[in-house]
């Protein structure tokens, strides 16, 4: 970043705004500016005739638009695609786009690795680096886009968000809310709050802040199991932070008549997929505004799950739906690549992999 100089996008609309009027020029410039570089997503400088010549000279002087830079790209035979992101300081993160239906949604990180340390989760065993800025989260939708653009310009819409790549989102709160302010301002991309989906494992902080501050998008809780003894193996922090206590907050949440609390469910191999923890979790979610994402578990390396059998899946769907529950089984994509649900840990490019010159 040049010297003097801060991010361009690191500033929501009504920050950019004031900034602007601050120094005495015109702050409908701004929307201007987010038109030119998030509806259109322009790389160059924003030249529009109704720029004024002191708007053009302040953004000049005074925002850099740089963003990180695409390291390698992982593609998968399913069509999902891993970029491996480097940041400025050469730290590194992954981000993935899943194809569905002619579209696709942007799996976003928002740590350098994850202090949460789950135990079915790859880029736990990396440990907590840094995290993210708002603009190095808004970069890796950016350069994503463009990626899409540039190499499937055929089928590159990019519609969903959801911030369940490397990190934990509460833990880089004001990050993340930032960014989702962006990702939806009308003046810019202007995504709607059906589209984005914040994941948590339950870090009760930024919980705490999500009624007050977060824009009402979609909020999913890594669950995986309601029985405390194996909740505490899958998710250390449930020692912390009690799923109760979790779920006390989650209740208090408001949400439209067609919103959900989505709660992901990783289906392992005679440690969670029995029919007593089915039981037990149309039990504890009935009544509850509640979507289950039914996952089978995928390996990485030194893991020492196993994916739960195709059956016990149908099983256990079977029986949450009893419970008058919504239970949908995530169809695995990327697992080729490490790019599937729990396998990002900002691995070495394999075979399967290019670098971007």
């Amino acid at each position: 970043m040049s010297a003097g100089k801060t991010s361009f996008y690191e500033h929501n609309y009504q920050e950019l705004e004031t900034l602007l009027e601050t120094h005495a020029i015109n702050p409908k410039s701004a929307s201007l500016l987010f038109r030119h570089h998030y509806k259109e997503k322009k790389l160059s400088p924003c030249e529009h005739h109704n720029l004024s010549k002191a708007a053009r000279s302040y953004v000049a002087e005074n925002f850099d638009f740089s963003l990180p830079e695409i390291d390698y790209v992982h593609e998968s035979t399913d069509q999902t695609v891993k970029l491996l992101v480097k940041l400025k300081d050469d730290q590194k993160v992954e981000c993935v786009l899943i194809p569905f239906q002619n579209k696709y949604t942007i799996c976003l990180s928002t740590q350098v690795g994850c202090a949460m340390k789950c135990s079915f989760c790859f880029t736990g065993t990396q440990g907590l680096k840094r995290n993210l800025e708002t603009s190095e989260i808004i970069g890796q939708f950016i350069l994503a886009w463009n990626w899409l653009e540039k190499n499937r310009p055929d089928d590159h819409q990019l519609k969903n968000i959801v911030y369940m790549g490397q990190g934990e989102p509460l833990h880089n709160f004001s990050a993340v809310k930032k960014a989702s302010e962006i990702f939806l301002d009308q003046h810019g991309m202007s995504l709607g709050i059906q589209k984005i989906t914040v994941s948590t494992a339950g870090y009760l902080p930024g919980l705490k802040r999500w009624n007050e501050e977060m824009p009402g998008v979609n909020l999913a809780l890594s669950l995986h199991s309601v029985i405390e003894e194996k909740r505490n193996k899958l998710i250390p922090i449930n020692q912390r932070y009690s799923l109760q206590e979790v779920m006390d907050y989650i209740d208090t949440i408001p949400l439209a008549r067609k919103q959900y609390v989505i709660y992901e469910y990783l289906l392992i191999k005679d440690f969670n997929d029995t029919e007593e923890d089915a039981h037990a979790t149309g039990a504890f979610l009935k009544g509850r505004q509640a979507i289950i994402n039914l996952i089978p578990f995928n390996p990485f390396p030194g893991s020492d799950f196993e994916r739960s059998t195709d059956e016990s899946i149908l099983r256990f769907q079977k029986i949450i739906e009893t419970y008058n529950l919504p239970a949908l089984i995530r169809t695995t994509k990327g697992d080729d690549i490490l790019a599937a649900c729990g396998q990002l840990n900002t691995k070495s490019p394999g075979n399967n992999s290019k670098a971007v010159q």
